[in-house]
C-alpha cells in the first residue's frame, strides 16, 4: 500500500513560501556578495594544513574502491581520540563544520568528508545514486582503517549516512541526524528537485555565485558569516561540481527516498540517534518530528536548534550544545 503524503501545517506552508529570515537581516547580509569578485580556490595537496579557529586541520587526499575501481577523496582532519565522520550537504562543502569542528576536535579523532562530487573529491561520471555512494563512503573508511565510529551528517550526507546506518549498524557508535525528511513528507516540500533537473533552470547548478545566496536567503533564519558564505560559492565554483551535484538528482527522486526509508531503511536503524533539526527549517517543518516518529525509533531522540536550515553556520553554539551533550553523554 502506497503511503499518503502529510498535509502541510498552515504554519508551514507559510514559512516554505516567505522562508525563514522575517527580520530581513539575512537578505541585508547577502545582498553584499553580488557585488563581490570572488577569487577561485586552488588545489591542496595530501598533507597541507590549514587554521580553522586556530585549531590546525589537515588535507588528505586517499584512493580508496568506487565506480569500478577506485575513486578520489578528499577530506580533513584534526583531533584525537573515538572517530567522528561528518558528511555535509549541499550546497556546502567540508567547511560547514568549521564554525563547530576546534569544539567537536577536543573529544574526537574528527574526519570531515568531501562528498562524492564535491569541492576537491572525485566528480567524474559514476554511480551517484545515494546508495551506491553511501557504500563508496564505507569502502572510503574500511581503507583508512576506521571500525566503529561515531556520525554527523546534515542535508544530503543525511540521505548517504541512512543508507550506510542501515548497512552497518553495528559500526556506527551514535548519529546525529541533521536536517532530513523522515517518515513525513509532501513533494511541495523539495522544489529544488525540479529546479535542478528541468532543462530550463538546471544551470543555475553552474552558477554558484547566483545559487547559493538564494538559498542560504531562503534557508537561514540567522545570517551566516560572509566568508563562509564567500568559501561555500569558492568550493562550489571547482571545476566540475555542478555536474557531478546534478547527477544525485538525476538519479532518484525525493519521493523514492521517502518511500526507502519507510520501507527498508528506519527498521535497521539500530545506534542511539539524535534527530536534529532546526526550529524555522523552511522545507522540514518541525510538526513533522514528533513523538510518532520516536515510537518508531526507539533509539531515537529529537532536539531542535534555534535556526534555519544551515544551523550548523547560523547558530554555532546551540548546535554544539545539543551535539556535544549527545555525543559524549555516558548514559546513552
Amino acid at each position: 500500500m502506497t503511503p499518503d503524503y502529510t498535509p502541510l501545517p498552515d504554519r508551514a506552508r507559510k514559512l516554505l513560501e516567505t522562508g525563514a529570515d522575517a527580520s530581513g537581516d539575512v537578505a541585508a547580509v547577502l545582498a553584499e556578495i553580488g557585488t563581490l569578485d570572488i577569487p577561485p580556490l586552488g588545489p591542496n595537496s595530501d598533507g597541507d594544513t590549514e587554521n580553522v579557529g586556530g585549531l590546525t586541520v589537515t588535507h588528505r587526499f586517499v584512493q580508496a574502491p568506487g565506480d569500478g575501481e577506485t575513486i578520489r577523496w578528499h577530506y580533513v582532519e584534526a583531533g584525537a581520540g573515538p572517530p567522528l565522520v561528518l558528511l555535509h550537504g549541499i550546497p556546502q562543502s567540508w567547511c560547514m563544520w568549521q564554525p563547530i569542528l576546534p569544539a567537536l576536535a577536543a573529544h574526537f579523532r574528527c574526519i570531515v568528508l568531501g562528498l562524492k562530487g564535491y569541492g576537491q573529491t572525485h566528480n567524474g561520471r559514476g554511480d551517484y545514486r545515494h546508495e551506491g555512494v553511501a557504500q563508496q563512503v564505507i569502502a572510503l573508511l574500511d581503507t583508512l582503517g576506521i571500525d566503529t565510529f561515531s556520525l554527523f551528517s546534515h542535508d544530503r550526507g543525511t540521505v548517504q549516512a541512512d543508507h550506510m546506518v542501515a548497512r552497518i549498524a553495528p559500526r556506527v557508535r551514535r548519529w546525529i541526524r541533521g536536517s532530513q525528511h523522515l517518515w513525513h513528507y509532501h513533494p511541495d516540500l523539495s522544489p529544488q528537485e525540479h529546479l535542478f533537473t528541468n532543462l530550463e533552470t538546471r544551470d543555475i547548478l553552474q552558477q554558484p555565485k547566483v545559487l547559493l545566496p538564494r538559498f542560504f536567503g531562503w534557508l537561514c533564519k540567522y545570517p551566516m558569516p560572509r566568508d563562509a558564505v564567500v568559501r561555500a560559492i569558492q568550493e562550489f565554483s571547482r571545476p566540475g561540481v555542478g555536474l557531478a551535484v546534478e547527477r544525485y538528482f538525476q538519479s532518484s527522486t525525493f519521493r523514492q527516498e521517502w518511500l526507502d526509508r519507510r520501507t527498508r531503511l528506519v527498521d535497521a536503524w539500530q545506534c542511539p540517534t539524535l534527530i536534529l533539526q532546526g526550529s524555522d527549517e523552511p522545507p522540514m517543518p518541525r510538526e513533522f518530528y514528533t513523538d510518532d516518529v520516536a515510537a518508531r525509533l526507539p533509539n531515537a531522540r529529537i532536539a531542535f536548534v534555534d535556526g534555519g536550515h544551515f544551523y550548523v553556520e547560523e547558530n554555532p553554539e546551540g548546535t554544539l550544545a545539543a551535539a556535544l551533550r549527545f555525543l559524549t553523554d555516558d548514559q546513552v
